[in-house]
């Protein structure tokens, strides 16, 4: 699925009418994406990506804004800390499996290898700077 996602990624795209956009670059391997919100009220209408970057990252890109698209903030966010609970390896604190992360579950390996990590979660940290309209650029360093 990690491959598919990379070869083919969903929501590649930029998104003219986006009112939130953040760019997130990952120093170490060079990833860099940019990730555009189209969000109403407290609804993410539409989500997508653009930028270049190693397969786990850019299918993560893909997965994240498959996951999201329709969903509020509150509920990004609580995907947001599911996701990295999952591929950081850490305790789930209030009972979640990671079933609940869906599909996004492919991921869990990620954990096993700390440099992937950020490659991994990229595009969700800059996703979550998009939500609070920081205006600089993110880091995974």
């Amino acid at each position: 699925m990690i491959l598919e996602h990379s070869k083919a990624p969903r929501n590649y795209r930029e998104l003219p009418n986006a009112n939130h956009k953040a760019e997130g670059f990952n120093p170490l391997c060079g990833d860099h994406f940019t990730v555009y919100l189209d969000v109403q009220g407290d609804a993410i209408r539409d989500i997508s990506f653009q930028g270049s970057g190693c397969a786990i990252s850019k299918a993560s890109a893909s997965m994240m804004t498959q996951s999201l698209k329709g969903k509020t903030r509150g509920e990004a966010d609580k995907l947001f800390e599911a996701f990295h609970r999952l591929v950081t390896g850490k305790e789930k604190s209030n009972g979640e499996k990671s079933s609940d992360v869906g599909k996004l579950a492919v991921f869990s390996g990620v954990s096993e290898y700390p440099v992937r990590v950020k490659c991994a979660t990229l595009a969700w940290h800059a996703l979550q700077a998009a939500l609070g309209d920081r205006q600089e650029a993110v880091s995974t360093e």
